[in-house]
């Protein structure tokens, strides 16, 4: 993706308009993922929805209203209509707070995406498929076969939805993540933009587990996340390859954790791991089980702490833990109005989450800078 128009929106003290920003970049840089460019217009369009000139419907509007005065598909434009269509759709669904965690969800996400574009909009596929992949050198992922879709993807959300997260570090909760997200997208139910549908979904489901996700992740590496979905689902002993999620890890890092992990489609081509210059994805970037990024700077890493006196804690509490310590490190001092800044709770919960640091001996209060002060203890 080329300069982010609304990267000036994302530094806005405003909430409503970093929102708005975000859920724009993140639909427009998914576009990608199909080879999809959004037209100006739809640029221009989103600008005036995020300073609230006009309304979402409003924008979707403008730019019906746009495609039923253009002559019909320009040779070069032929996938504009559906870049631009499918962006202000996925903004409109980002911005709401709506969600439930079924099957029926993922597949009402589809037609409302892709209603009045593709004629399969929010049906199952009803054939088999396969797709030439360049980061396989042209070789294709095994998907789901049509006769067992439904079962297929019924039976994963089942898993999920009974699995439970507590007492699990963060790396194992991002490993469950990114095997759970590659299993849902390797099904692919839809005959076109599974990978948009997934994004979208997880994106949403992430927010249910206490993750905010709202950085430029997605906008600026759509293709690499299809890319390590491919990666994930995707065996050849013959060329020695194997399926890994390796990939997806490091993304979600970056996305959840705010980590800032190299992200090259290039190491994830199936060439490089033929020759002497393997991609070593525990040297080159993160060991996710050794050598963590540490936040600061050689100092104690939150996870080892967290592994020892946070067991109990949920998923939720864990990323709010993480999300402090993102900001404050060891040595800042912080209070409850800043944690409920931070991470936008009301005071009571801003007051519970901060009782049960203390009482796990994750923080410790603090003298000398006014009442009710505390930072991390190492």
């Amino acid at each position: 993706m080329e300069k982010d128009p609304f990267k000036e929106y994302l530094k806005e003290s405003e909430p409503d308009k970093a929102s708005k920003s975000y859920a724009w970049s993140t639909a427009i840089g998914l576009q990608a993922v199909d080879g999809l460019k959004p037209s100006k217009y739809l640029i221009d369009t989103a600008i005036q929805n995020i300073e609230g000139k006009i309304t979402i419907k409003e924008a979707q509007n403008l730019i019906d209203t746009y495609y039923e005065e253009r002559p019909a598909h320009l040779s070069d434009e032929e996938r504009t209509e559906e870049a631009d269509k499918v962006s202000s759709r996925i903004a409109e669904i980002l911005s709401e707070t709506a969600f439930s965690f079924s099957p029926n969800e993922y597949i009402s996400i589809h037609r409302k995406l892709f209603q009045g574009i593709y004629n399969h909009a929010g049906k199952i596929r009803d054939y088999n498929i396969t797709k030439k992949e360049w980061v396989l050198d042209g070789a294709t992922v095994m998907y789901g076969s049509a006769s067992e879709l439904r079962a297929t993807l019924e039976y994963d959300f089942s898993q999920e939805k009974d699995f439970s997260y507590k007492g699990l570090s963060m790396d194992e909760i991002i490993h469950h993540l990114a095997v759970f997200i590659s299993r849902l997208w390797q099904i692919h139910i839809f005959g076109e933009g599974n990978t948009r549908t997934t994004a979208v979904f997880f994106i949403k489901y992430l927010k249910t587990l206490g993750f905010s996700a709202t950085n430029d992740i997605f906008a600026e590496n759509a293709w690499y996340f299809r890319n390590a979905l491919v990666r994930a689902n995707y065996t050849n002993l013959q060329k020695n390859v194997y399926e890994t999620t390796e990939y997806l890890e490091v993304f979600l890092r970056n996305l959840l954790l705010n980590e800032n992990n190299e992200l090259h489609n290039r190491n994830l081509h199936i060439s490089g791991l033929l020759t002497d210059e393997k991609v070593d994805i525990g040297e080159q970037k993160v060991d996710i089980e050794v050598e963590k990024v540490d936040i600061q700077n050689g100092k104690v890493d939150i996870e080892s702490v967290l592994s020892e006196k946070a067991k109990e804690f949920s998923v939720k509490t864990t990323v709010h833990i993480h999300r402090l310590f993102e900001k404050f490190g060891f040595n800042e001092v912080f209070g409850r109005s800043a944690v409920m800044e931070l991470l936008e709770l009301k005071s009571s919960g801003a007051s519970k989450l901060i009782s049960n640091l203390v009482q796990s001996d994750i923080i410790e209060p603090v003298s000398g800078h006014g009442k009710g002060k505390y930072k991390f203890k190492k």
